[in-house]
């Protein structure tokens, strides 16, 4: 390159910096929908300064089939699940989502795990795992964790929900462990309390989703009174055990409710 090619070129470069009047040169600022494109491939690597970390045995994931972290044939599948489930929830302010069944037994509890933990491979939302089943909760029983204060312990004796929560070791997922069992849980998930928790949940961080696991519709009332303050209802249902009258009873129950799909769970096709 000659030398007035290069003095051309060097102008040009100058011409597209800004001088300020303090005298230092500023690069020219990235377009937004540039920086916007930008953000969204950023991953959200949050630091757990409050939440207590508890790195899981992989070990008992495998052997309590926690599929997200062991197949990729099976964590595909969940995929697909996630994003029809985002594709429904698709209005502004809708991130809370309850996993429940007909009755005891048939998968919700591994299903809402393994859901929480597809969402939190998205690198732009974290997820918050509620276990809902107050009356007898295992998420943590699945998850190798122990078992300390949570959900039914906020709303029993208003301790914080930083307490009961626990990071598995993962990125962007954080659990809220159960807590101490009690026999009044639905009038515990219909109390004031109840309602000022979960707008804390819903509102604290904008890029949260919400996955609450209860128990089984047909056996405790406390689905019925969750549902009406969550945004999406998933229907667990297994192949070859949840009898169709069953279902039935579910869907009366629950038909003013937010029942946004079924999920055929432990099919052999």
């Amino acid at each position: 390159m000659s030398k007035l090619r290069q003095a051309l070129e060097k102008a040009k470069q100058d011409r597209e910096k800004i001088e300020t009047g303090e005298g230092r040169i500023i690069e020219p600022a990235v377009p937004q929908t540039e920086q916007t494109t930008r953000a969204q491939y950023k991953p959200l690597k949050p630091v757990y300064s409050s939440t207590k970390v508890i790195e899981c045995d992989e070990d008992l994931l495998h052997r309590n089939r926690v599929i997200s972290v062991c197949t990729r044939d099976e964590a595909d599948r969940l995929k697909i699940l996630r994003t029809q489930i985002l594709n429904t929830m698709n209005e502004e302010g809708k991130n809370t989502l309850m996993i429940t069944s007909a009755n005891p037994g048939e998968g919700k509890t591994l299903t809402a795990i393994n859901l929480a933990i597809s969402f939190s491979h998205q690198f732009n939302k974290t997820v918050l795992l509620v276990d809902g089943d107050i009356k007898k909760p295992t998420i943590h029983k699945y998850m190798g964790l122990d078992d300390g204060p949570g959900f039914a312990d906020c709303l029993v004796d208003k301790k914080p929900m930083t307490d009961g929560l626990v990071n598995p070791g993962m990125d962007r997922i954080v659990i809220l462990r159960g807590g101490s069992p009690h026999t009044n849980s639905a009038e515990l998930l219909g109390s004031e309390k109840m309602k000022a928790l979960l707008k804390e949940m819903k509102e604290r961080y904008p890029e949260r989703f919400i996955i609450f696991d209860t128990s089984s519709v047909l056996t405790s009332a406390d689905p019925l009174v969750l549902a009406n303050l969550v945004d999406g209802i998933l229907l667990v249902v297994e192949a070859e055990k949840t009898r169709k009258e069953d279902v039935l009873k579910v869907l009366e129950l629950m038909k003013n409710k937010p029942i946004i799909g079924t999920i055929f769970n432990k099919s052999l096709e």
